[in-house]
């Protein structure tokens, strides 16, 4: 993996979640749009696992715990998928965390109940194993 192979890849998932908010508009529960955006993910030949719990451990201790992220995109972008007034620091907080405890060097918070997602629907992250993959 690439930095540059990741970001094609950030522009191919924006692409898929561009697609499903033009055909289906705000407004909608998180849940549609999950199935939609997962179908565009499938269309466009992209793998995918959703729902999956992420494993906690707290100084040696394996904790159960409902941590599930939404979507991870070729083992390598987590995806959070909202449906929400606005993107909160909690919610990148939330989404950094899922990259540190998964070991992925991007996330993605796509937030349907916009006008627009490139301009206001989407917050990019990125954290040190991006910083330390090659550029090309």
């Amino acid at each position: 993996m690439t930095q540059k192979l990741c970001d094609d890849l950030t522009f191919r998932i924006l692409g898929c979640a561009i697609e499903v908010h033009k055909h289906l508009g705000p407004g909608l529960l998180e849940s549609i749009y999950e199935k939609c955006f997962v179908h565009e993910l499938y269309l466009r030949g992209l793998h995918y696992r959703t729902q999956q719990k992420v494993p906690l451990s707290y100084k040696g201790i394996d904790l159960e715990a409902e941590l599930r992220y939404d979507v991870l995109v070729e083992d390598c972008i987590v995806v959070e998928l909202k449906s929400i007034e606005g993107i909160l620091p909690i919610h990148e907080a939330v989404l950094l965390t899922y990259m540190h405890i998964l070991a992925k060097p991007k996330g993605i918070i796509i937030n349907f109940n916009c006008t627009n997602i490139f301009k206001e629907g989407q917050k990019t992250l990125v954290n040190h194993l991006y910083a330390a993959l090659p550029r090309r």
